[in-house]
């Protein structure tokens, strides 16, 4: 009898195990592309309360083939304003500042990505007046997946266009600050300034959804009118040289070309 009182009373108290309630992130990142953004997004929130930065931006470019320019990430500081253009790739980065095209594994072509860069920075520079225009520095952001073998002048803080590894982006930002800093007496920028193109900058924003589509299907279009061949080899939808360049140079992808809805779902 004892016993069936045990019993019921361990019934009454035991409950059933619950599984933890583990934070999940806002966003998962689903491909290394997006876990590098993740690691420049930390650095950029991380960076002087005086700063002011803008991701993601999507404005108009009347010289842009899409007639728009998809920009990573803008730096506003008191000595300088950063563009900077983010890549993904794998493997040894091969490329100079005359050369048009760069590669990846000295096989797989990519788009100079300081000439894009350019054309992102003209984009701004016509939405502001023009005493600014010097102020522009131009930063490439590659993961530590990559191997530089570039002209060493990209790497010089001196230089106004540096290549980096996304793990070390705030530290460029900081070298170079301080390095204008001895250049110039006073700050090129103040805080009014600042503000002011900031705000510039976020209202020349297109965050409409249909003019962003409109944007990708433009990009796809341009894709279809070049010579490249490339496919998704599950799908078979085209692909740009450079997804192809991305996903031959990752080893995740066994060699195969890959659609970005089909990366997605190789488990990392």
């Amino acid at each position: 009898m004892l016993l069936f009182l045990s019993f019921l009373k361990k019934q009454k108290t035991e409950a059933p195990p619950v599984k933890a309630n583990t934070p999940v992130p806002k966003q998962v990142a689903v491909r290394k592309g997006e876990i590098g953004e993740y690691k420049i997004d930390i650095q950029l929130d991380q960076l002087p309360k005086d700063y002011r930065y803008l991701s993601d931006l999507l404005i108009k470019n009347p010289k842009a083939k899409s007639g728009y320019s998809q920009i990573d990430h803008v730096v506003l500081t008191p000595y300088g304003i950063f563009v900077i253009e983010t890549k993904n790739y794998q493997g040894i980065i091969y490329g100079g500042k005359d050369r048009k095209t760069w590669s990846v594994n000295g096989k797989f072509k990519m788009m100079n990505p300081f000439v894009q860069n350019y054309g992102h920075i003209k984009a701004l520079a016509s939405l502001i007046d023009r005493k600014y225009e010097e102020s522009f520095i131009s930063m490439v952001s590659f993961t530590k997946r990559s191997t530089f073998k570039v002209d060493l002048d990209y790497r010089k803080i001196a230089s106004n266009e540096l290549i980096v590894y996304d793990i070390e982006l705030s530290e460029f930002i900081h070298r170079k600050v301080s390095i204008l800093k001895i250049k110039h007496k006073e700050p090129l920028l103040n805080e009014r300034e600042i503000s002011m193109i900031y705000d510039v900058f976020l209202n020349a924003d297109i965050k409409d959804p249909a003019s962003r589509r409109e944007h990708e299907e433009a990009l796809k279009t341009s894709i279809l009118d070049s010579d490249s061949d490339a496919t998704c080899s599950i799908c078979n939808k085209p692909v740009s040289d450079k997804v192809k360049a991305f996903c031959l140079s990752n080893n995740n992808f066994n060699r195969k070309i890959l659609c970005y809805e089909h990366q997605k779902s190789v488990v990392k």
